[in-house]
């Protein structure tokens, strides 16, 4: 896709199926079951390509905070309805990645705080270094060495470049 914003590679469309292999591969030594809650719109590519590879029962559901990508203090509201019910499940949030954690940090204290799940984790492709610290279990295939901000793979700038299938450097 041409747009002068996708700069240099960072995770080609192989290191990305590689990367979901590998935390598909985590959560299937974890997991018997559990209710996989995507982080929408950013986790909806990431969840589509996870979810195939989970040998485990699962039941969907998603919830929702737009951000600002780089934004650790995201204070926009939480749209959750709890179509399946969470009591006493195991839960796995599953985003593209863990940029500055902001976001993924209010959304696991938004469920930890307000629904009695049996347990709680995080599911991305990658995270950066720069992240605050998320009180629960983190699967992840790749930790990036820099906080650069990236395009693609559900990854915006401005809305848009989500649905470019390889994750690159955002160029401004």
């Amino acid at each position: 896709m041409k747009s002068k914003y996708v700069g240099e590679l960072v995770l080609s469309e192989q290191q990305i199926r590689d990367g979901v292999e590998i935390v598909a591969e985590k959560l299937n030594r974890q997991f018997s079951e559990a209710v996989v809650i995507t982080i929408v719109p950013g986790g909806i590519l990431f969840t589509a390509d996870l979810v195939r590879k989970l040998k485990f029962d699962i039941k969907m559901d998603y919830i929702s905070c737009p951000h600002t990508p780089g934004d650790s203090n995201n204070q926009s509201a939480i749209i959750f309805h709890e179509n399946i019910p969470l009591l006493g499940k195991d839960v796995i949030m599953v985003d593209d990645a863990i940029e500055s954690g902001g976001t993924m940090k209010r959304l696991v204290s938004y469920i930890q705080n307000n629904y009695e799940v049996r347990s709680l984790s995080v599911a991305t492709l990658f995270v950066k270094p720069g992240r605050v610290d998320i009180p629960v279990t983190q699967y992840y295939a790749y930790e990036m060495t820099n906080d650069d901000l990236l395009v693609g793979y559900g990854l915006p700038w401005q809305d848009e470049l989500r649905n470019i299938p390889y994750i690159s450097k955002l160029v401004k």
